[in-house]
């Protein structure tokens, strides 16, 4: 993310400036339409499909007193809701950058380099927060975590309460508004194809897994790599801080690696053994069954390439910093002598006087000889 220089000339409208920095407004307006389309009979069967979760079913639950309880499955529909809360997702994260980050760094006065990633890490580590303690709100009210069979049990899960199905239709959203982003914030072009593959993967691992039914296998990955993610940019908040803080660092390194252990062992317990041997085995577009080896083998190889790749990014970036700091220390021990070298001259004197004009002891003793 570029540096939003503020700028006393009003720039044209509808010209590339205007637009970047007017763009949270723009969206609010956009944003307001649909709201007040709720209020007009008219329009408000349309404003409904953007704003409300959508394919609400109602189920009586079985007891001697019958109370409905509403569930949700997904549809073509959600495309209208998850570009809604894209425009909410930008809303939010100009108020987050105007209101918070951008004065911590009139007081920090970062470089430019790390004033890109300040605001980077400052903008995942607030998103990141809220998923992950929203996701486990729901693994604990679903019993995924004290039931672990449940992740494959009954599939395919096409029905899903509504904090589940909002919590992934929100997840789309977040992610789809970064693409955008990348011009508003005046992304450096060094910095764009590495975003971007990270969005991808985000995009299509969360939307793969809404569209395939395996709803609570990836609620459950979201939450635990969620919770690294969320480490990691917070210890490198406090480190632009404070650059002697990088304890931070070490325990995510160590999360890091057991979360992709335990991500590998949760998809092919799931995929591999769990759906393998449920009874309910075939292809059924309208019943939402993709229970078919083809389709189990495509998602545990999507899950381990991706898994693989992350390890590789890690590798490189823990032997770089290694790298780094073997060079601070070199640096430093080159330092060491050359100062104990000057205070070593001071001492004798330089060039046999001494600072008050004085032969120093050891010229005079080359004198006398």
């Amino acid at each position: 993310m570029g540096i939003r220089k503020k700028t006393t000339k009003t720039p044209p409208v509808l010209s590339h400036e205007f637009v970047i920095q007017n763009h949270a407004d723009i969206v609010s307006c956009v944003a307001m339409v649909f709201l007040l389309g709720l209020m007009f009979e008219v329009t408000s069967k349309f404003a409904v499909l953007f704003i409300t979760v959508q394919y609400n079913v109602t189920i009586s639950t079985s007891g001697p007193e019958e109370t409905p309880v509403n569930h949700f499955h997904h549809g073509i529909k959600d495309l209208a809701t998850t570009f809604f809360y894209m425009l909410v997702a930008i809303i939010m994260h100009a108020i987050i950058q105007e209101y918070v980050l951008d004065k911590i760094n009139r007081k920090k006065h970062f470089s430019k380099t790390k004033h890109s990633k300040f605001n980077e890490s400052g903008q995942l580590s607030a998103f990141y927060l809220f998923s992950s303690g929203w996701g486990a709100s729901i693994l604990m009210s679903e019993n995924l975590l004290s039931n672990p069979v449940s992740l494959w049990e009954g599939y395919p899960h096409t029905l899903m309460p509504f904090q589940m199905k909002f919590y992934f239709i929100c997840q789309l959203g977040y992610w789809l508004h970064a693409l955008p982003e990348l011009y508003f914030q005046k992304t450096k072009k060094e910095d764009i194809p590495r975003q971007l593959v990270y969005i991808f993967l985000y995009l299509v691992h969360i939307a793969g897994a809404y569209i395939l039914n395996l709803n609570r296998l990836a609620l459950v990955l979201l939450v635990l790599h969620y919770v690294v993610e969320l480490l990691f940019h917070m210890s490198r908040l406090v480190y632009f801080s404070n650059e002697t803080r990088q304890s931070g660092f070490t325990l995510w390194a160590v999360l890091f690696v057991l979360c992709r252990l335990l991500t590998l062992s949760l998809s092919v317990l799931t995929v591999g053994f769990g759906l393998a041997t449920s009874e309910n085995q075939g292809f059924d577009l309208s019943a939402g069954n993709f229970n078919v080896i083809f389709v189990r083998i495509t998602v545990l190889a999507a899950i381990c390439l991706t898994q693989a790749f992350m390890m590789w990014k890690f590798i490189n970036f823990q032997l770089r910093r290694w790298r780094e700091h073997g060079l601070t220390q070199n640096l430093k021990k080159k330092q060491v002598p050359a100062k104990s070298k000057s205070k070593k001259d001071k001492a004798n004197g330089v060039n046999g006087v001494n600072s008050n004009g004085a032969d120093s002891p050891r010229a005079k003793k080359e004198k006398s000889s």
